[in-house]
This record gives structure tokens, sequence and C-alpha cells, in this order.
């Protein structure tokens, strides 16, 4: 088990003490730490300007969001860090939701699988700077038809003026559906699980090794990453550490999406919490956060914290372990916590 350290993105001002708590999990040998990006802060810069300060860390998106930049510019961004770090970077992609995709992006969010499955191979192909990248599929045309709206006809195939350091740089992604996570043990380098359940592992593991079986499969399980964001709390007092991230269960499955689309709320549902869903949800929608925050149960909170005592907490460790979990990406904030957490893995 490894850990990485979970910075995310930004709320209404940036981490304050990011800085500090990078150099303390470097100083602590976790194995990368990583950003995010919603419809604030991105996920390169703050990548960039921390990582300059360390040595050894890798530095990993999770998640870039794939329509905040076409695939050859994730390819930039991602061969000049790579160069920066001396090959530390971790590229990891997600699709994001069709609120944000067609609401701040100005995108169309359909066919989600087809549009990943065609980026990761338009950066590889960036990558490997092996010839000219083109591409025939309908997503990412390169170079623009040339019968297309307002084309001039002049694009030509091109390949990167830098030699990237890496062709076969880490690509993990972000899944949450059966058939996307399937897509991603058969296309990527590892998976980016933001809700991992001991409950549904079976299934994640099932739907895992359907991609591992695919012919062409880039890896199997042997040295596929399993990254699973989590809270872990070392506490006496359960209850409030549960209390604490209570708010942050009921935003994700009642706002981070429409009624009718929520791939969080769609995955509360497939651990068993459907009617709690369907409150929660409902209560959202209608402007009534207290009381969505208030209807989350504990147990479903929980169900993605490791959280309990030093003891307890490395035992629920050796359990995500047992699951197929390889590193936890950690949400701490503090220094202390940190300093635990590695003496635990």
């Amino acid at each position: 088990m490894k850990l990485g350290l979970q910075l995310g993105y930004w709320g209404a001002d940036p981490i304050p003490n990011a800085p500090e708590l990078i150099a303390v999990a470097e100083e602590c040998g976790f194995s990368a730490v990583f950003t995010a990006e919603s419809w604030g802060s991105d996920a390169y810069t703050p990548l960039a300007w921390w990582g300059a300060a360390t040595s050894r860390i890798r530095l990993g998106t999770a998640v870039a969001q794939l329509s905040a930049r076409p695939p050859t510019s994730l390819a930039m961004h991602a061969l000049t860090l790579d160069h920066l770090s001396s090959g530390r970077h971790i590229v990891g992609l997600g699709v994001s939701g069709p609120q944000v995709v067609e609401g701040w992006y100005g995108e169309p969010f359909a066919k989600p699988l087809a549009r990943t499955r065609e980026y990761v191979q338009v950066v590889r192909d960036v990558l490997a700077r092996a010839d000219k990248v083109t591409n025939d599929g309908p997503h990412y045309p390169l170079p623009y038809p040339a019968d297309g709206p307002g084309a001039t006809g002049l694009g030509k195939p091109l390949k990167p003026i830098t030699h990237p350091l890496r062709a076969d740089l880490p690509i993990w992604l972000g899944a949450e559906g059966p058939k996307n996570i399937a897509q991603t043990a058969e296309i990527a380098d590892g998976w980016l699980a933001i809700f991992f359940s001991l409950g549904l592992a079976d299934q994640y593991n099932s739907w895992l090794d359907e991609g591992f079986a695919r012919p062409g499969a880039r890896r199997r399980r042997e040295d596929f990453e399993v990254a699973a964001t989590v809270q872990v709390v070392i506490t006496d007092d359960v209850a409030s550490a549960i209390e604490r991230y209570r708010p942050s269960t009921a935003l994700y499955v009642g706002g981070m999406g429409a009624k009718e689309n929520n791939f969080h709320a769609e995955l509360y549902k497939r651990m068993g919490y459907g009617d709690a869903v369907d409150e929660i949800v409902g209560l959202f929608l209608s402007g009534k956060k207290a009381e969505a925050m208030a209807a989350v149960p504990d147990e479903m909170v929980r169900e993605t914290m490791l959280v309990g005592t030093i003891d307890e907490v490395r035992a629920q460790i050796k359990e995500w372990e047992a699951a197929g979990v390889t590193m936890l990406m950690v949400t701490a904030r503090d220094t202390d916590t940190i300093r635990q957490l590695a003496t635990l893995v």
C-alpha cells in the first residue's frame, strides 16, 4: 500500500499550507501528491508551482477534465511537467459531468466512454512521437476536416517539437460506473476511485477483470494502480468525524449533478442507499441544503472513510489493500495527520 496526498481543487481561496503539507508528505515517503479541478482553480498550475519545491514525490492530476483541453494540449502540459519534474508526472483524467461540461466548457457531454478512449489514444500518440499525430475519430479529429464548419483547409499533421521525456508516461482514469471502470482497466495504467467502498469491492474487481481480459489490454492487475481518494481520521470520537464529512457527502450526492444525471448519486445507490439518495437529492435541489445534510445516514458517510483509533485504521487499511487498493489518496490538511499515516503503511 502506498500513500498519496490529495489536495483537490481550491475553494474560495488557495490551500494556505499546501507547501508545508507537500514537504512533509515527501519527507514521510508519500508516493505522490495530486491536484484536481472543477470550475475554479486548474489542476496543472498549482502542481507545477508546488512541485518545483520537491525532488522525489510524484505529481499527479486527479483529475484533469477532458473538456478543459484538447488532447494535444493536455499532452503538451504533461510532457512539459514531466520534463520539469524529471519524470515524476502522473496524468489523471476524467470526463467530469454534463453540468460542468456543457455549463462551464460549452461542450457536449454525449458519449463519454468513446470520447475518453479517443482522447487517451491521441495523448499517447503525442507522447510516443513516432510520427505526425492524426486521428480519424469523430470527437478529436486531427487535422480538423477541411470541409468542417469554419475550416480553412490549411490544417496539417504535426508532432511535438519537444521530445517527451517518457513515451509511456502513466495515465490514470477517474471512473465510477461498470463500463467506465472496465474500459479504464483496458486502456489505462491506473484507476482513480473517488468513492471506494469495501461493500462494492467484488463488483469493482469483476469490472476491472473484464477490462484486463480484453484483447490488447494495456495492463494486468499486477502492474495496475488502484488509487482511492479517502478521508482518513485517526480519532476516538468517530461520531464527530462523521459529522465533519456529512456536508461533503450531501454535496456530492445531492448537488454535484442533476436529478436525472448524477454519477455520484448512482454510485451510492449501488452501495445500497437508494432511499437516502432520493431524499438527499430532492432536498438539495429544492434549496434545502441543511435538511439534505441531516438526511445523510451515518453509515453512508462512513462507507468511504477510514476512521477510528490508530489500530482500527491500520486494520481498515489492510482490508482495503486486500480488496485491491494499491494507493490511499488521503485528504489530510495537517502535518500531524500526514506523519501519523506514514507509520501505518
